[in-house]
């Protein structure tokens, strides 16, 4: 392990003491601090953005993926929205619960608790630092944080600012790290960092959460990718199906739960797909369809199986007829990446069966799948959303970045 790496695992490990014990007001009166920070020193956050966004645009960077990698005073007011709603939430870390009194007299009970030291590696999404920092901070957690290339301008600012109110708020510095070696050589020794990270944590695209899995020896939360599906069922309002669709889709083409794939039920089609292909048309998206549904909409292209898998993070989307709601619950079980479905339906049973049988994160019925978020959640921010089955599933916020300890009280037991 190089120097750089084992000096800040230590001076993590060393910092996680004095964290896991703050109190619940100096940790508010961190985030609140940092919010401030963050918006009075907007504009030097945006002059390293603006480094980082001209370097992504140079280097042929996809306009969706130029959209997460971008700072605005808008978005960074609401990173800053994050942190106070952050320290608005109750905190986890001390409650007590099940607390049951066995028959040799002995009370036994879980008292919640911070996971440690918990390492981020993620792509250009600079707010994920923000955001990162607030909700590890709240539950008694240090940060260690390992950007990308395309990112490292913008959160090395964020990053400086957030460790400049912990000082002024006479908190260590250590509470938060930012990695500042990109390459993936350091990436590879950081996975093996098990002796100081207690959690890895990939946020990212398909390639980087698959090496963070298959490379770390630290335990990892795996956070997916976003294929995400919108069925529209035989009895759905179509006006309804056609304004989610449009917004899942194009609100934001870059995000994860941004909507990639369309089944629509064969009743309908010839009603819906002509008029949503136009709607789609306006807002620039390119369509890949199945034979059914490219006879529906002019300018659209045969899909590949290859495009029932794929998450584009971009303006595309591939469109497929089917007979039935059962035939729409085979395919996205079968491509989908548990991440977010939705189906929209005035159907009662349908819905119910949609939702019983879709295995996801996050199942919808008659809404957007762009509100798996934790923000729109009400955790305030988010950490990630988990698409594994273990100890977290879905938006992780404050209660996926904790544990529990058995706390035993007695009054001289002995085991015999």
């Amino acid at each position: 392990m190089n120097e750089m790496l084992k000096g800040l695992g230590e001076r993590a490990r060393e910092a996680e003491v004095s964290v896991r014990n703050l109190s619940t007001d100096k940790k508010n009166q961190v985030l609140l601090a940092v919010a401030d920070k963050l918006v009075a020193q907007g504009d030097a956050l945006l002059k390293a953005n603006a480094i980082d966004v001209e370097n992504g645009k140079a280097n042929g960077m996809p306009s969706g993926l130029v959209d997460r990698l971008l700072l605005t005073k808008e978005r960074i007011s609401g990173m800053a929205e994050g942190l106070v709603q952050i320290a608005a939430l109750e905190d986890p870390i001390g409650e007590v619960t099940g607390m049951k009194k066995r028959p040799n007299g002995l009370l036994i009970g879980q008292k919640r608790v911070p996971l440690g030291v918990i390492g981020i590696i993620y792509e250009a999404r600079p707010n994920v630092t923000a955001d990162a920092f607030g909700l590890c901070f709240k539950t008694g957690n240090v940060v260690i944080l390992k950007g990308g290339s395309d990112a490292i301008h913008s959160n090395e600012a964020i990053v400086n600012c957030i460790r400049e109110a912990l000082k002024e708020c006479g908190v260590t510095e250590d509470a938060i790290s930012l990695i500042s070696d990109t390459s993936r050589e350091t990436a590879a020794e950081f996975m093996k960092m098990n002796q100081y990270v207690d959690v890895l944590i990939p946020r990212g695209g398909k390639g980087l959460i698959k090496a963070v899995v298959e490379q770390s020896t630290i335990p990892v939360i795996e956070t997916g990718t976003g294929n995400c599906h919108i069925y529209v069922d035989e009895t759905a309002d179509l006006s309804m199906a056609a304004d989610i669709v449009i917004n899942a889709k194009t609100q934001r083409v870059g995000v994860c739960n941004a909507c990639e794939s369309l089944l629509v039920h064969e009743k309908v089609k010839d009603a819906f797909l002509p008029v949503l292909g136009e709607r789609l048309k306006e807002k620039h998206v390119e369509i890949r369809a199945d034979k059914e549904a490219a006879a529906l909409i002019p300018d659209a292209v045969l899909a590949t199986e290859e495009d029932w898998g794929r998450e584009y993070l971009d303006y595309i989307i591939s469109i497929k007829v089917v007979g039935s709601v059962e035939e729409a619950i085979a395919h996205i079980n079968r491509y989908n990446t548990k991440h977010s479905e939705a189906i929209i339906t005035n159907s009662y049973v349908n819905a119910q069966k949609f939702l019983d049988e879709v295995d996801a994160a996050a199942v919808y019925v008659n809404a957007s799948t762009r509100f798996t978020d934790g923000f729109e959640f009400g955790y305030g921010a988010e950490i990630g959303i988990s698409t594994q089955k273990l100890h977290a599933r879905g938006p992780m916020g404050l209660l996926a970045l904790t544990t529990t300890k058995y706390i035993i009280y007695g009054s001289g037991q002995i085991r015999p």
